[in-house]
């Protein structure tokens, strides 16, 4: 038998040539792809910063009672929109209104007693002037009565008048000298108890005197108490995190609910440190909610920068002074506004998560951290209390304070 055949090696420059068109592809599509990177940078990386660590923030405020008590009513539950001085809790006013009427009456009795203090100047006046005129008259008797015993005096001697004439002239003359000293000492008594009484009045009026203020100022307290057991909302939103229920008793300062204002959202976006460099107040900002996806896109603008990492602010921050240290980089939450229409036409909630790009391009603005931050809200419901409660003051001193 004949041995098999075997298969004829092939030639080495065809095995090369194979090896060389085969790198020659690979560096073709390396290099297509680094060109196209070189223009996905140039065209849309290049002057933009972004993160997908960011999150859509709101105003929450948490509604608390001022004063204890016990819940009456509830008027507003979980995802409910209300209105900024809306109801939303009544506790029970039993209570707040007794110590109302108590010190409504209490400043009625102050201006009462008040206006007597007043009034008795005039009659302490006059009971003055009602001691000076007993003590000239005194003094005119005592003066008359005297010059009769000097008159019969020279007349004694010479027999004309007796002798016990002349000594009852003159005993009249020591009761009156008494009499005189006591007219004396009553009207000093008497000066003194209207200047006594000058002092509680002197400088001011019924309505400004301190024992009406004192009470006014009991009267406030009173009325704030009981305005204070109407919970209403500070500001426009929607209810969460109700967790009170009517007959629940509740202490000041426990959290009965919040209130969202959903039409005043941001985002926190939280950058890298190296980027932040680039970041300026006012460079425009684009934005997608993972809610939405890319069919929404909102235009937003830089605010501002937070003062601090995350980790600074920590229950437990990083002691990075002991131990073994590894670096982490850092991130600082950048404020970014958001254009109230695009938020009405597609709501946020908080803590969506949200995709930020900003526009570095523009140099011009000032850094984060000269950004001027915007002034708090307030609210007007303990202006409109005091309002209540000085009006009630003055009509309870209008009432009792008389006729002028």
């Amino acid at each position: 038998m004949s041995e098999p055949q075997q298969p004829s090696a092939q030639p080495p420059a065809a095995s090369n040539g194979r090896r060389t068109r085969a790198m020659l592809r690979v560096t073709a599509l390396v290099v297509v792809a680094g060109l196209a990177y070189l223009a996905y940078y140039l065209l849309f990386l290049r002057g933009r910063e972004s993160t997908d660590n960011a999150y859509a923030q709101a105003t929450v405020v948490q509604i608390t009672p001022q004063v204890a008590g016990t819940v009456a009513e509830v008027t507003a539950d979980d995802t409910d929109l209300v209105k900024a001085g809306q109801l939303l809790v009544r506790l029970d006013a039993a209570d707040a209104q007794v110590a109302l009427d108590q010190a409504v009456a209490q400043l009625a009795q102050s201006v009462r007693e008040t206006r007597t203090l007043f009034a008795a100047n005039t009659t302490l006046q006059a009971q003055v002037a009602a001691r000076q005129a007993d003590l000239t008259r005194q003094g005119i008797e005592l003066k008359r009565v005297l010059e009769d015993a000097a008159r019969r005096e020279p007349l004694l001697r010479n027999g004309a008048v007796a002798r016990e004439e002349y000594e009852h002239a003159m005993a009249q003359a020591q009761s009156l000298r008494s009499q005189v000293q006591a007219a004396e000492s009553a009207l000093e008594a008497a000066r003194a108890q209207l200047a006594a009484n000058q002092v509680l009045t002197e400088g001011t009026s019924v309505e400004r005197h301190p024992a009406v203020a004192r009470a006014a100022t009991r009267v406030h307290e009173a009325q704030l108490a009981l305005e204070r057991t109407r919970l209403t909302a500070p500001i426009g939103g929607y209810i969460a995190r109700r967790n009170i229920q009517v007959g629940q008793r509740v202490q000041a300062g426990t959290g009965l609910m919040s209130v969202v204002a959903l039409d005043q959202v941001w985002v926190d976006a939280n950058f890298k440190e190296g980027q932040l460099r680039s970041l300026r107040i006012g460079q425009p900002v684009k934005l997608q909610a993972d809610l939405y996806g890319s069919t929404v896109e909102y235009d937003g603008t830089v605010e501002g920068m937070g003062a601090g990492t995350g980790s600074a602010f920590a229950l437990l921050p990083a002691q990075n002074a002991s131990g073994n240290w590894i670096k982490v980089v850092q991130r600082l939450p950048v404020r970014i506004g958001l254009d109230p229409k695009q938020v009405a036409a597609h709501p946020l909630r908080v803590g969506l998560s949200m995709r930020v790009t900003v526009d570095v391009s523009r140099q011009d603005g000032p850094s984060l951290a000269q950004a001027p931050r915007p002034a708090a809200a307030a609210t007007a419901t303990e202006d409109a209390a005091r309002a209540t409660a000085d009006a009630l003051v003055r009509r309870v001193i209008a009432e009792n304070i008389g006729k002028r």
